[in-house]
């Protein structure tokens, strides 16, 4: 009982911290702010509180690091951080929305639900399975029992229904009106089903000897004013990077090697393979498991580990195998054609103790010389001590920075929460190496500037106009490839006729592109003609269809049922995902997160 508990208390406890979130931020509670201005975001007027928003992203953290193991960088909670101020936008809009419908829920439909339809979490525990299936006898059991009151479980299960309840009914509301006809499933199962092979010539504007075209100042504005969505950019910030590499000496690789050999000549001499491989196996999530890799056929790992694992025989245990990740010891359980079973201990090669203890050291010098400074010299003044020559970097907010190959993390996060140029960042480390940032200068992100656009825009104008001075040269080719043949034609004009696979409607073809004028062509030109042109991914397509296929009704009778109910489904899904947007859209939320920080950051630093 207490174990099957423990699987639904880790999950309810989060919706139970959402509920609590909720209440504080309806304005319920009185206490004193934590500074002049909590509020991270107000929706429609309604607050959001800064500490709802950090208790939300507390809770995801938290499932985070028991999913990862380890802790998370900044990048990543930075991710947290939207998501968890998502969902509380979110939360607030669906609450107004259950008063304006007049939603609620009762203590008998809770108890109900409870008892009936038991959360996700609950029906995966297996301690509430037989035999491999959920059993509902069990989990209602765990609920009667003195334990699950005594754990605050009840608690936890009322506040997810209270919450889970009235978005059922809400979005059932949404996704009632939800229908598909005979007539729109069988056109989605030709799209699917039905399939054709063409050949084809690409013309692209290259052909053309007269490529002048006009895009006037005007057509540049008005084509901004219609796509200004296109333009959104991200920040960007400049940043001035030192590092302390974590690297790996000869010595490093010697005692790596050393130590899969020792594991080896162990297990030769007796010991059980997934007994060591759960003790030594530096890849933890297989060594739990005795370093199972599970069943599976060719493609699954690097090709030397394939190699040596199929030269294998069953039972046999490999020698060291050496790959990007390290040194293996592999062993095959089963052999079944192309599919092995198959165990494997990793060492990793990493930095000594002795090496560990040099960087470390080093890293602790670059932290106290050139970490948290607030002054751009004091940053300078640390790296020139250390011998380091700062490297500039560009970070793209919202994306991982790299640097020199390498995932640098944090560091991204951190230029975009607040800091102001000049300032530097704590010492963050990774398995490659220790780093300190200074961000040298930040250009907030927004929609870009018509000036700074401009001259994509007219690109693009001028591109698409090419493409219609090409159809006139495209028309003439058909002229000549009907009076002729395609492959006569394209020879005449030192062109290719390109022979496609199979393809059906929904598919990316080479030369004609998704969904494309082209691609709808070739399922209704006739057979043996050839037919065009067509616009296509990057130019005029001139094709000629080889063989079509038509989907059946006999097929399609066989599995409409599951097909209506798969399809019904996604709709229902679209337009839940489509309602939330659109009230989304319709609120007024003034995200504050940004200034909250920085005032937060000035305050910490007095």
């Amino acid at each position: 009982m207490r174990s099957a508990a423990k699987y639904i208390w880790i999950v309810l406890i989060v919706t139970f911290i959402g509920g609590f979130l909720l209440y504080e931020t309806s304005g319920l509670v009185g206490r004193a702010p934590v500074t002049p201005s909590t509020a991270v975001a107000t929706v429609d007027g309604e607050e959001i509180l800064y500490t709802a928003w950090q208790n939300a992203v507390a809770a995801l953290e938290q499932q985070q690091q028991q999913r990862l193991g380890r802790a998370i960088t900044l990048d990543e909670r930075r991710t947290l951080e939207d998501q968890a101020f998502d969902e509380l936008v979110t939360e607030v809009l669906l609450q107004r929305e259950y008063k304006r419908r007049g939603i609620a829920v009762s203590d008998e439909e809770i108890r109900d639900a409870a008892r009936q339809a038991p959360p996700p979490q609950a029906m995966q525990s297996p301690d509430l399975q037989t035999d491999g299936q959920f059993d509902l006898q069990k989990y209602q059991r765990l609920l009667a029992s003195p334990m699950a009151r005594q754990s605050g479980m009840l608690v936890g299960l009322e506040q997810y229904y209270r919450s889970e309840l009235p978005k059922r009914k809400l979005f059932d509301q949404v996704a009632s009106g939800a229908y598909l006809s005979d007539e729109r499933l069988w056109q989605v199962f030709r799209d699917r089903n039905d399939s054709v092979e063409v050949s084809a010539v690409v013309l692209t504007p290259a052909l053309l000897t007269d490529t002048a075209v006009s895009v006037s100042d005007g057509d540049i504005s008005a084509f901004y004013t219609r796509n200004r969505k296109l333009f959104d950019r991200p920040g960007r910030a400049v940043v001035s990077l030192l590092f302390v590499p974590r690297s790996v000496t000869a010595a490093d690789s010697a005692a790596a090697r050393a130590r899969i050999d020792g594991l080896r000549a162990e297990i030769a001499g007796g010991a059980a393979f997934d007994a060591v491989a759960k003790r030594a196996s530096d890849d933890t999530v297989s060594a739990a498991n005795g370093g199972a890799l599970g069943k599976g056929a060719r493609g699954r790992f690097t090709p030397k580990f394939e190699e040596a694992a199929y030269a294998l025989k069953v039972g046999e245990l490999s020698q060291p195998v050496l790959t990007p990740f390290g040194w293996h010891l592999i062993r095959v359980d089963s052999a079944k054609g192309d599919t092995l079973d198959l165990r494997h201990i990793l060492i990793t090669i990493g930095q000594s103790d002795s090496s560990a203890m040099r960087t470390d050291r080093r890293a602790d010098s670059l932290a106290s010389k050139a970490a948290n400074q607030t002054e751009a010299s004091a940053f300078d003044a640390g790296a020139k001590a250390l011998g380091l020559t700062p490297a500039p970097v560009v970070a793209i907010e919202k994306e991982p920075l790299s640097f020199a190959g390498r995932y640098v993390p944090s560091v991204g996060a951190w230029a975009f929460s607040g800091v102001r140029p000049g300032e530097s960042s704590d010492l963050f480390d990774s398995p490659e190496a220790y780093y300190v940032a200074r961000l040298d200068s930040l250009t907030m992100g927004g929609t870009a500037p018509l000036a700074e656009v401009k001259e994509e825009i007219r690109r693009r104008l001028v591109r698409e106009r090419r493409l219609d001075k090409l159809r006139t040269l495209a028309s003439q080719f058909v002229s000549a490839a009907r009076g002729s043949s395609l492959e006569a034609a394209a020879a005449q004009r030192n062109l290719k006729v390109e022979r496609s696979g199979r393809f059906v409607r929904v598919d990316a073809v080479p030369g004609l592109g998704q969904f494309t004028e082209a691609v709808g062509a070739a399922f209704s030109a006739p057979v043996g003609q050839v037919a065009g042109p067509f616009r296509g991914t990057d130019g005029m397509v001139v094709l000629r269809v080889e063989a079509r296929s038509e989907a059946t009704k006999a097929a399609f009778e066989a599995g409409k049922a599951g097909q209506r109910a798969q399809l019904l489904q996604a709709l229902r899904q679209q337009r839940v995902e489509e309602f939330v947007v659109n009230l989304r859209e319709k609120a007024s939320v003034k995200d504050r997160r940004a200034e909250v920080n920085a005032a937060l950051r000035r305050q910490s630093a007095i």
